[in-house]
Order: structure tokens, then sequence, then C-alpha cells
């Protein structure tokens, strides 16, 4: 029977984060999910006592776990929920109602344990840690000039690479950055099409008038970085922050080391939007956890193929969605693991 033990995770590959050159090698690297795991795993339900396939999504969920950690004996633990924090220097251009020294605010927030994801993530038994990245120091204005240096944005994607631990079962990102639904909103302009209003919704509570500015300012920025920005990395460093970057650089690391990855809401989604890209595989780890209330969020993910595990009106960010749906695959798990077999049983197979 495959284990974990027996596919390890691959620790020879060294990503270089030196050059856009090497950030562009590294989403090549595309470690191959468990076959074999994936053989008993679906033998294994056949064999449960209910109908084929009367679980559902649940099914779907336990050969994922098993196939991308390489046993046929999935589990969750340990879990780990980790917060990318940013802040936005197109928070100038008012595109929030609040101001940028909420992103500390909330940041310690979450450090003393008060806010949304700590509860949900004690109640899921998940690890929560949170990572500012550059002191909170925000990006350059994205409307005015990109926002940020290749550097400055090949080390954003690094911090996030070298965060995911490699003990993990299962990887949830989340965010806290006031300003960075305009950042995803100009992710999806510019990489999908479609007008800025399409993808711009109000955020933290910006009024009509509000996200009207708002998608102007990233219609503008989206034309203004048009003619330098010609890959979707370039774009990511154009047009992004320092949180989303981490975020991808994460994701790719979870990818690399064959990690199932929850994606949560409408920025994490934009975040790993690039990846896809580049090349939809390098997103095969990833299940999406939610669907947010955020105006675009849908929309994004239809395009990247991504079907919600939950649809609760969620538009709080900070992993929140991710962290609800951990006790929903451990369920599946449950079943999966613990339900008698028809020979178990003493119950008759359909013929």
């Amino acid at each position: 029977m495959p284990s974990a033990s027996s596919t390890p995770k691959n620790a020879l590959f060294t990503p270089d984060f030196s050059s856009m050159e090497g950030l562009q090698a590294a989403c090549a690297f595309l470690p191959p999910p468990c076959t074999e795991s994936a053989t008993v795993i679906t033998e294994r339900e056949h064999t449960l006592t209910k109908p084929p396939g009367s679980l559902g999504r649940l099914e779907d969920i336990t050969l994922w776990l098993g196939t991308w950690q390489g046993t046929a004996k999935p589990q969750l633990d340990p879990a780990y929920v980790t917060i990318f924090a940013g802040n936005h220097g197109v928070t100038a251009q008012n595109v929030s109602p609040y101001p940028s020294s909420v992103t500390a605010q909330m940041v310690a927030n979450f450090e003393r344990g008060g806010a949304a994801i700590n509860q949900l993530s004690r109640h899921a038994n998940a690890h929560l840690s949170v990572l500012p990245l550059f002191d909170l120091t925000p990006t350059d204005d994205f409307s005015i000039a990109p926002a940020m240096s290749e550097e400055r944005f090949l080390n954003a994607v690094k911090a996030g690479y070298r965060s995911v631990p490699h003990d993990a079962r299962i990887f949830c990102p989340g965010e806290m950055g006031i300003g960075n639904t305009s950042a995803a909103a100009a992710l999806a302009t510019a990489l999908l099409g479609h007008d800025a209003s399409y993808w711009t919704g109000r955020g933290t509570g910006l009024n009509d008038a509000g996200v009207a500015h708002k998608a102007t300012i990233i219609a503008h920025a989206c034309t203004l970085h048009r003619t330098h920005a010609q890959n979707p990395l370039d774009i990511a460093r154009c047009l992004g922050g320092h949180e989303l970057a981490a975020i991808m650089g994460a994701t790719l690391a979870a990818r690399h080391h064959r990690i199932p990855t929850l994606l949560d809401g409408f920025v994490v989604t934009a975040a790993v939007l690039p990846l896809f890209a580049i090349n939809p595989e390098l997103l095969a780890h990833t299940r999406l956890a939610h669907c947010s209330a955020e105006a675009g969020h849908r929309a994004l993910a239809q395009h990247m193929c991504l079907t919600p595990l939950l649809d609760l009106g969620l538009r709080l960010g900070e992993g929140s969605g991710a962290a609800l749906v951990l006790p929903l695959l451990r369920a599946a798990l449950t079943c999966h693991h613990n339900m008698a077999t028809f020979t178990e049983a003493s119950i008759s197979n359909r013929e």
C-alpha cells in the first residue's frame, strides 16, 4: 500500500528567486500526484456500505488528499493556516474606506487571538500563523508606477515559498491588507480582460460611487502597465501586492512539495491567477474553499475551473473560508477510513 514515505516530497529541487527567469523556471517544475494512492482509495470506496458515488464530493475530497499526500490513508494533521499581510500604495487613491493603519491593527488582533480566523482555526484544529511582509511597508501606488521592483517582488515570492511547513498535510493561505481587493481586481482585469468594473467590488464597504472610482483607478493602472507587463509574473509584479506575491510563492511551494492547498476568497484566488495563466496544472493540488460575496470572485473561479466547496456569502478574507472547510475534509476522511465494507458488515453488494 503506498504511503507518504514511499513517495517522498522532493527535497532536491531548489528554486532560483534571484531573477524573473529563475521564477519562471520554478513554475515549470511539476511533481506529479501519486497514482498508486488513487487506485487504492478508489478500490476501497467501491467496497464501502453505500451506493457508489453516494457521498458525492466527499469522495472526491478523499481522492484529492490521498493523491497529493502520496498515501491511501490521507490525514489532515498537521493543518496550517497562514495569513499573509501587506499594505498597498494605491490606497492613496481612496480605493478603500479604511486607512492602511488598519492592516497593522488587524495583524495585532490576529496575534492576540481576537479575530474570526483565530476562532475558526482553533475549531478546525489548525496551526495559525501571521506573516507581515516587509514590516507592512506599502507597495508603490500601482496607478502611478509598478507596485514592486523585480527585487522586491521576488523577495516577497521567496518569503511566501519559504513559509510553507514541509510537514503540512493541508495548507490554507489567507490574507490581510487594506486595498488588496483593488490589486486582486487589477490582476483579473489585466489577465482575463473585461472592463475593470466587471471585477471591482465593495471591498471593506465602499458605496456605489466609491466602487465606480475604484474601478476607474484600476482601469487606468491596467492601461499604464500594459506596454511593459508582458507575462503573468510581470503583471503580478506591476499590479499585485506583497501579500499576493507571497501567496503565489506559498502556493508554488505547496505544489512542489505536493501539499494539498485550500484557496480562500477573491484575493487569494486572484493571487494565484498568474500561476494558472502560466499553466493550469500549477494549481492541480488546490481546491477552492468557498465562493466569496465580493464581486468578481464567482466569475474568476469559473474561469479557473474551480468549484467552491462552500457558498456562504463570506467576504472576510483572513483564510476564514478555508478554515471553515477543514472540518468538512475531516468528515470526508472519517467516512472513508472508518465505514465498514460490505464484507465486514455482512451486507450483500450489488451484482
